[in-house]
């Protein structure tokens, strides 16, 4: 087990137990697929680590899980400093809009109740960026197969 927790690297050991043992079935989930595990839309932002392929219509593709993880987190960081967005509730419905048929209504609840918090209860954002993006990440994929080491680290020029 040592020998494969450091053969993936940076993955940390959750995402090793998971790819040896097969206990979550997010394999073939778009968002594992695409290395977006918090499925970020497609537009014309060019992140780093952007694949360029665009083989998925309707969302981001990366090379590398963390690049995913990062464009979300600057998202959510970008949605609080742009539009003074401080809450679940106001997260989630620009993050997730119903416009875009997506489930808004559960996934503001989901995200609340993994934080602890009312949707409507003031946040701050960089100091709840790692749980944010767990958060989201168990939405949009059913499982976080990531360590908070993980995410941490994808994330860290972000945290203030």
């Amino acid at each position: 087990m040592n020998k494969l927790a450091l053969a993936v690297g940076g993955l940390g050991l959750a995402y090793a137990i998971y790819r040896t043992s097969r206990m979550l079935a997010v394999d073939n989930v778009r968002g594992m697929r695409n290395h977006n595990p918090m499925n970020v839309k497609d537009s014309s932002i060019l992140w780093n680590g952007e694949t360029g392929q665009n083989l998925d219509p309707v969302f981001e593709e990366f090379k590398h899980y963390s690049d995913g993880i990062r464009a979300g987190a600057k998202l959510l960081v970008n949605y609080n400093k742009l539009y003074g967005l401080n809450t679940v509730q106001g997260l989630i419905n620009r993050y997730a809009p119903p416009s875009d048929d997506n489930p808004t209504t559960a996934y503001v609840q989901h995200v609340a109740d993994y934080l602890g918090v009312s949707p409507t209860q003031p946040l701050d954002v960089q100091g709840s960026l790692v749980q944010l993006c767990k958060a989201i990440i168990h939405f949009e994929i059913g499982a976080v197969p990531f360590s908070t080491w993980y995410i941490k680290n994808s994330v860290k020029e972000l945290l203030a």
